[in-house]
């Protein structure tokens, strides 16, 4: 199973769609468990805080419990240029 690094702050963009559909974590667990993918409150609240890594197919879950396209999740996300400051 794989995890998509958060190099970007999804989470950021997590939390902003939450409260705009007026869902706490923890409804936002209980969606997730009923869509067979179990997440604690604490370890959703440490993606959004972008203090953890999520999974693909939790991210996938996430689409469906908040009933949004991936466009609004990754809305506003800027690459990071990882070599610009380098030999500055």
């Amino acid at each position: 199973m794989s995890k998509l690094l958060q190099d970007v702050n999804l989470g950021e963009n997590l939390r902003k769609i939450r409260l705009d559909k007026k869902m706490r974590q923890i409804d936002v667990c209980a969606r997730m468990d009923l869509l067979g993918r179990p997440m604690l409150q604490s370890t959703y609240a440490q993606i959004e805080s972008g203090k953890r890594n999520i999974f693909i197919s939790d991210l996938i879950a996430l689409k469906e419990v908040f009933g949004v396209n991936f466009d609004d999740l990754f809305a506003n996300l800027e690459i990071i240029k990882k070599y610009e400051n380098i030999n500055s």
